[in-house]
């Protein structure tokens, strides 16, 4: 949802919003914060369900579909900006005969993009890479990853500063905020003595594990306690943890897409394992690139903390990465895809 609510911070003025969302989660509070009309439709994924929930799950496509339709024919949208995921199917059902730009924040699209993909008239995705997944019948421009527009580089001195952190020596910030990232949060538990001689660490625990962090935190000897920063989440001091930090250790969603390389952040990736195959072909998407090291989630035990002392103990390598990341940048995603919308709401209906 972030490179859609770029996408509409670099509209501005331009458009009048509407968002078509899910019932349930963050995703209403969120686009509610940013000022954007939500509305919320039924929708449920088909692929990858079990015969049980297979019925219920097309139920609600169903419902999602007509809901959907009766907010487009009330709305009556110029163009419609999709980008995958449940809620994208029924709106784009009920979009019919209205030009929709289809982002795709992966490397490889998940099956309810390539679906919705039939249907766009552009798509847009964060690299080049992503064209062989697509008809050549297709238009298809590489915009990159659209980040928020509170996600700006900061010089590193000021960073720290304002996050309370020494300004000497090296930071790590590790990205273990939400339910599948908790193997990265005992693995860096149980490594912390080994690493905070080393680095500071910010750890972003998500809310599960924060209490667990901090009596790690207080658990450990007095010198090193001081080193160590968990939080559960961060908000705007995000781009700070970003700017501040040397190496980050996280997952490999789309999100690393666009901001380990807006700020040249190295990183170490450990793709979740029950998320398919779209963050292992992030993950390597970086790798291959020299930005990012890639290890199993099945070997963070073993080798989590030794890959992040290596890379910390080598500031030229770290230097390379960090140049590698930087040139996958495209700081200015979200105002490509926000002339795409505007260029294809313009175009006359017959041609679109």
């Amino acid at each position: 949802m972030y490179p859609a609510l770029a996408t509409i911070a670099a509209l501005g003025s331009r458009a009048d919003v509407l968002w078509l969302g899910g019932i349930g989660g963050m995703e209403a509070d969120l686009v509610a914060r940013a000022g954007i009309r939500f509305e919320a439709v039924p929708a449920a994924g088909l692929h990858g369900v079990g015969l049980r929930a297979l019925p219920r799950n097309v139920a609600a496509l169903a419902r999602g579909t007509r809901a959907a339709s009766s907010i487009v024919r009330r709305f009556r949208p110029q163009v419609m900006l999709l980008t995958g995921g449940y809620v994208g199917i029924p709106a784009a059902l009920a979009g019919r005969g209205v030009p929709k730009v289809l982002f795709v924040p992966d490397i490889e699209p998940a099956l309810a993009a390539k679906w919705i993909g039939r249907m766009a008239k552009v798509i847009a995705v964060s690299a080049d890479d992503s064209r062989k997944y697509y008809s050549r019948s297709k238009r298809v421009v590489v915009t990159g990853y659209p980040t928020r527009p509170d996600l700006v580089p900061a010089p590193k001195p000021e960073a720290r500063q304002r996050l309370g952190l020494a300004m000497d020596g090296a930071v790590l910030v590790v990205l273990g905020g939400s339910r599948g990232a908790r193997s990265i949060n005992e693995a860096l538990r149980d490594g912390l003595e080994q690493l905070l001689p080393v680095t500071q660490v910010i750890h972003l625990t998500g809310q599960m594990d924060f209490a667990r962090a901090v009596i790690s935190r207080d658990e450990l000897p007095e010198s090193l306690r001081a080193r160590y920063f968990p939080v559960a989440y961060l908000y705007e001091e995000m781009a700070s943890a970003y700017a501040a930090a040397d190496l980050a250790i996280g997952r490999a969603g789309a999100s690393t897409l666009g901001e380990l390389p807006l700020f040249g952040l190295p990183a170490i990736l450990v793709p979740y394992p029950h998320a398919w195959r779209y963050q292992h072909v992030n993950a390597d998407f970086l790798a291959r690139r020299a930005a990012a090291v890639v290890l199993s989630d099945e070997r963070l035990a073993s080798d989590l903390v030794p890959t992040a002392l290596a890379l910390l103990s080598d500031p030229g390598r770290l230097a390379a990465m960090s140049t590698a990341a930087r040139r996958q940048a495209s700081p200015d995603s979200a105002r490509r895809i926000a002339d795409l919308l505007e260029s294809e709401a313009d175009r006359p209906r017959a041609q679109a």
